[in-house]
């Protein structure tokens, strides 16, 4: 019986996201005043971009899947973006 292993761009995908998740972490304990906000996003950002790209599959499909995956990220921004209007106009 053969031993299964996963394709490697699998893996190396998992070894990137936990790196990433460890650079959050340690960042946490840093002070970094306003700017700590704005990197724990960003690498918020790579991390959900690694998983779109290669567990979701988005880079090998067409583009009517594409897009409509382009549509669900926007419509997601324009939910923030309401969500945060309300929160800093109110008094």
């Amino acid at each position: 019986m053969t031993k299964w292993l996963p394709p490697r761009h699998l893996v190396g995908a998992w070894l990137a996201l936990l790196a990433l998740l460890a650079l959050t972490v340690s960042l946490a304990y840093l002070p970094l005043g306003a700017f700590n906000a704005a990197i724990a996003m960003s690498i918020g950002a790579v991390k959900a971009a690694i998983v779109a790209a290669i567990f979701m599959e988005l880079r090998h499909r067409n583009a009517t899947t594409l897009t409509f995956a382009g549509a669900g990220l926007f419509w997601l921004g324009i939910l923030l973006w309401l969500g945060m209007m309300d929160f800093l106009t109110r008094t």
